[in-house]
């Protein structure tokens, strides 16, 4: 595992934004959510892809000095990235979403990065990389993937999966259930941060989009992609712990610290549930986040 892009916050919410929309892209900003994505790959026709490159360039293109904002991520087209990544880092961008990733194109944006970094005269290794497994190969070798160069994050394109696959998703999406924990086993192997959930497509149903939230909380990932800034507000609180979460986890804590303190590996809480090391572990993972103001 490689040191390089480690260092990016995990973020509970990631907004999709048109690239091509630049009042859209203006304001994604003031949406709420942890990081934004400027989608250059589906959310934009062929014919735009020039001048959307050249526009999300000049947005990223910014000092240092400026205040401070979401994450920027720029989701690049698998057959294009060379002229994408080129066209796009900068002191802003906090890295590309690398579409139907493996292990051969992963390596090849590694070296595209470089290249932009030393351009740019940004720091090596400033730019990271959020692997989308959206083809077989990909989750079969999702492991690789998620210990590739630059890979903080995982997330799953589901509906790509389902195409190629042949699968008839139901409402819970329980056919889909095996792929998602494939990446989060994968992410967990390779020390990274715990992937993040596909997007929910319901936009007028503020209900499902929780639902579907909290059982991919349940399963492992700790954020989730959106295509409406409506999304937003629900996902950071699904992706939240609650105080009564956090005074649980820190209850935990400093009871099992307190229980070594006098010799011993081993707690009670306070309704007489056992506290052993794996719990105390789960318990700093919703500090962890609470720190972090996630």
């Amino acid at each position: 595992m490689t040191a390089v892009g480690r260092a990016v916050v995990a973020a509970r919410s990631y907004l999709y934004v048109p690239a091509d929309q630049p009042d859209k892209v203006a304001r994604a900003a003031d949406r709420g959510a942890d990081a934004c994505i400027l989608d250059l790959e589906d959310a934009v026709a062929p014919a735009n892809k020039a001048a959307a490159r050249s526009a999300v360039g000049a947005f990223l293109a910014g000092g240092p000095g400026e205040p401070a904002g979401p994450q920027w991520w720029v989701r690049v087209n698998a057959d294009d990235a060379a002229a994408d990544i080129a066209a796009v880092a900068g002191p802003r961008l906090t890295g590309v979403v690398v579409p139907k990733a493996d292990v051969d194109l992963l390596a090849e944006v590694h070296r595209l990065l470089g290249d932009a970094e030393r351009a740019g005269g940004l720091p090596p290794g400033s730019l990271s990389v959020f692997a989308l497994l959206e083809t077989a190969g990909g989750v079969l070798r999702a492991e690789a993937v998620a210990a590739a160069p630059r890979v903080v994050r995982l997330g799953l394109g589901e509906a790509d999966l389902a195409a190629e696959l042949c699968l008839q998703p139901g409402p819970d999406r329980v056919e889909l259930w095996p792929l998602r924990s494939r990446a989060v086993l994968a992410a967990a192997a390779a020390g990274i941060a715990p992937p993040v959930g596909p997007t929910e497509t319901a936009l007028r149903d503020p209900d499902r989009l929780e639902a579907t939230s909290r059982l991919l909380l349940r399963q492992g990932f700790r954020g989730r992609t959106a295509i409406h800034p409506a999304q937003v507000p629900v996902v950071n609180r699904v992706f939240s712990p609650t105080p009564g979460e956090v005074d649980a986890a820190r209850d935990v804590v400093d009871r099992l610290a307190a229980a070594g303190r006098n010799g011993s590996g081993v707690a009670v809480t306070a309704d007489g549930r056992m506290i052993d090391a794996a719990v105390a572990r789960s318990a700093r993972e919703v500090l962890d986040r609470a720190t972090a103001g996630r």
